[in-house]
């Protein structure tokens, strides 16, 4: 069982420079097809360990922890690790199919748990942290099945697979405090799952086969030296990217830009937004519910001002961009403020011209 040693953990502020949220009837317009998006739901023990492996994935639009498999509603926290109500602790994914299928999300889950562990998963005891694939469908279930079977065959384990496949039923979401905990708590989480054996067990048993996994695309750009990034941007380009700095709301060059096309990093040139995913948040700067790759973000606790923040960074040129916020539109739920001046856009018709074909997909009906 893990024990909240340092008792509830504060949640983030949801405060910034960026701190014009809009009105509801604002949000309300944002309208999205959730029709294109599907539902994943796996059981590996302790939650916190199942949501990195899956969030960095192409095609993952949201990874959440909750509580699943049992007959209490409503359920908490300390309900569930006591074992008492028939939960297991769980994520669940929304994912976009054309970009990451099924099988390739059950074959990553296979990854990150030991499927012969019958009473729980490493230090985490308990009928509440055994691991469980939950099917949505019947497809889901014969995926499943079929890969369960393939793993069984492969003579990769000495003992039985006893990994159950279930029907989904219900999923509750985790207290606040849990979502996002590995980037919320870095330290504790590593601590954690490094004392917890999860890690070395992991690295013994999958270490000649990491390439199951689906890829991130490999990043080919650089920043460049300080010299030339000051020969290349205005001012206030340098002092947004460089210095952290905030240019002004409502005027800036693409809070208001209706344009299909995609935002790439104003000094390494990688590509972070599209226009896709951009909406009217009020706030006067450029918002998305989410990055074109969530491989390309890096975010870091951002604690100046008085403020605790989710800073945004590009993950090559390591610009500033601005900050991320639990307050945007679904699917995701996000609100990625970023700055103008951190950014460069390139038209949907000049893709081609500029180098960045291959994003033309994003535009496909």
């Amino acid at each position: 069982m893990k024990l909240l040693s340092f008792g509830v953990l504060f949640s983030f502020m949801a405060m910034s420079f960026c701190k014009s949220e809009g009105t509801k009837e604002e949000k309300g317009r944002i309208v999205m097809d959730e029709s294109k998006y599907e539902k994943a739901t796996f059981a590996g023990g302790c939650f916190w360990c199942m949501e990195p492996p899956f969030e960095n994935l192409d095609g993952v639009v949201k990874v959440v922890p909750g509580y699943t498999g049992g007959s209490k509603e409503n359920p908490t926290y300390d309900e569930v690790s006591r074992g008492s109500t028939g939960h297991y602790e769980a994520i669940q994914i929304t994912y976009d199919p054309t970009k990451v299928n099924f099988k390739q999300l059950v074959e990553v889950f296979w990854t990150q748990i030991d499927p012969t562990d019958r009473g729980g998963q490493f230090v985490d005891r308990g009928s509440q942290y055994k691991t469980a694939i939950f099917y949505h469908n019947d497809e889901q279930k014969r995926i499943a099945e079929e890969s369960k079977i393939s793993l069984e065959k492969s003579g990769r384990y000495d003992k039985p697979i006893v990994t159950e496949i279930r029907e989904y039923n219900r999923f509750y979401e985790a207290e606040d405090y849990h979502q996002d905990f590995y980037k919320k708590s870095p330290s504790r989480y590593k601590s954690y799952k490094s004392f917890s054996g999860r890690d070395q067990y992991l690295e013994r048993i999958w270490d000649d086969a990491k390439e199951k996994k689906p890829e991130q695309k490999e990043q080919s750009y650089e920043k460049p030296a300080d010299e030339e990034i000051r020969k290349n941007l205005t001012p206030m380009q340098y002092k947004v990217t460089q210095q952290c700095g905030t240019e002004p709301p409502f005027q800036n060059e693409y809070w208001n830009n209706k344009r299909e096309g995609i935002y790439i990093d104003v000094v390494s040139g990688e590509p972070l937004f599209s226009s896709q995913d951009k909406y009217d948040s009020g706030t006067g700067w450029p918002s998305f519910f989410k990055p074109i790759d969530k491989g390309s973000i890096v975010e870091k606790v951002d604690s100046s001002h008085g403020m605790v923040r989710t800073e945004v960074r590009s993950k090559s040129g390591d610009s500033h961009l601005g900050h991320v916020f639990e307050d945007g539109p679904e699917p995701t739920g996000l609100r990625y403020c970023i700055n103008s001046a951190s950014l460069r856009f390139i038209p949907k018709e000049d893709l081609d011209k500029e180098g960045y074909g291959e994003y033309k997909r994003l535009f496909e009906e």
